[in-house]
């Protein structure tokens, strides 16, 4: 079976609304379908990578082989890990933590997008919350980081639900202009404090040493 050689295939968490898991190819080609029927108000572009910025069969091409790529170059001191986020049956968009040296920084990243049609239902509050219980009670994380443009105030919103608290900002060049993105941090209280939305984690064990945890951690 897949999991012996690659157990993050079996990685499940669930909230009571959603499902996220590690996608298969059925999950990758309905991700593709709804990136590519439209992720955000062309008019305003809420990534530092425009990846949406192309004729739909690309956008859809190219969020499938981030997915392949982002397998490929997996170690344990510099992880990716993208889910498919189910609601109801359907793949609504993708929810990602990622960490470097987290064996050392107790540190993760986080990420994700949801298809239009999903938007505004709350769905990106609980797709968030179950990754930071997969960092902080699964992982033993720390800390847990993001970003978001200034006029991104649904994923900044998001953000404050959970705790996380202003750390600065960053400067990035989108459409050849410049734009702050503001980053935002969690710590273990803060997220503890905050914490509201139940979360079940399926098939984290047989993961800890490619996230860089040691068994028992």
């Amino acid at each position: 079976m897949l999991t012996d050689h690659w157990p993050i295939a079996g990685l499940r968490l669930t909230t009571p609304r959603l499902e996220l898991r590690v996608p298969d190819l059925d999950d990758l080609a309905e991700l593709g379908d709804v990136a590519a029927a439209g992720v955000h108000d062309p008019a305003v572009q809420p990534f530092s990578t425009p990846w949406t910025e192309a004729e739909p069969a690309m956008v859809a091409l190219g969020t499938i082989q981030f997915q392949w790529g982002g397998w490929a170059r997996w170690s344990p001191d510099d992880w990716n890990l993208q889910f498919v986020v189910v609601a109801d049956g359907r793949v609504i968009g993708s929810q990602a933590i990622s960490g470097k040296q987290f064996a050392v920084l107790r540190e993760v990243a986080s990420g994700s997008w949801l298809g239009l049609e999903f938007q505004g239902r709350g769905y990106g509050t609980e797709m968030r919350a179950a990754v930071l219980d997969l960092a902080f009670a699964g992982l033993g994380a720390e800390f847990a980081v993001s970003q978001a443009f200034e006029h991104n105030a649904a994923s900044y919103g998001v953000s404050k639900r959970l705790g996380y608290a202003d750390d600065g900002i960053e400067r990035h060049v989108v459409r050849g202009k410049p734009m702050v993105g503001r980053r935002v941090r969690l710590d273990r209280r803060s997220w503890a404090a905050a914490r509201s939305v139940p979360v079940e984690i399926v098939g984290l064990d047989p993961c800890r040493a490619l996230l860089g945890v040691s068994e028992g951690a």
